[in-house]
């Protein structure tokens, strides 16, 4: 996953943006937007979409954490932190999510080899986090939305809890639909008769 990645650089001396451009290249990478401040970095990365930044963090105009931040507002983007020398409030800074390593200059091209191949393991580690925690969110709004409708059908056909449950499945299969679909319409026309029987 770490090879043929569209990357995002962003960085204000010009030496280390020329190295980065001619590295990067060399491991199978594209550089596709070269940025000297964050500002910049944050409007290519919104045209461009990269798959990874790497970018230092004090720059002008908007510093690398604060633009990683920005970036990640629109598209979930891992990216790595370079800087000049080791900082406590700079670390713990940049601990939010979208960042996924951080590297002290001068860096070497070992040390960002690895760095990449981290940064996107932990960002696909994160992601496929991120996809489970949906998957459980909507199975429990599903199972609200299925235990509610099968409630309006023990009391409206008198039935138990298991019987409920067997024709909401059956006459789900027959309509070729899927449980959680049934079950909304069946809340949403219990919530019709509800109002029915309100009337004088």
């Amino acid at each position: 996953m770490s090879a043929g990645l569209q990357i995002a650089i962003a960085e204000d001396e010009r030496d280390v943006r020329e190295y980065l451009q001619e590295m990067l290249p060399r491991q199978g990478h594209r550089v596709v937007a070269v940025a000297e401040n964050g500002r910049q970095l944050v409007d290519q990365c919104r045209k461009l979409h990269p798959d990874l930044v790497i970018t230092d963090i004090k720059m002008p105009a908007l510093d690398g954490i604060d633009a990683a931040l920005a970036i990640n507002q629109d598209r979930q983007t891992p990216i790595i932190l370079l800087s000049a020398y080791h900082d406590v409030n700079l670390q713990s800074r940049a601990a939010a999510d979208p960042i996924m390593a951080y590297l002290v200059k001068p860096v070497r091209e070992p040390d960002l080899v690895a760095a990449i191949g981290l940064a996107m393991t932990r960002f696909n580690h994160f992601q496929a986090l991120s996809r489970e925690a949906d998957n459980l969110r909507q199975a429990l709004e599903d199972r609200k939305v299925i235990e509610r409708a099968k409630g309006a059908t023990m009391k409206r056909l008198g039935v138990d809890e298991s019987e409920a449950f067997r024709r909401m499945q059956r006459l789900a299969s027959e309509g070729n639909r899927k449980l959680r679909e049934l079950a909304a319409e069946i809340i949403q026309a219990e919530e019709v008769f509800e109002q029915i029987e309100r009337l004088p």
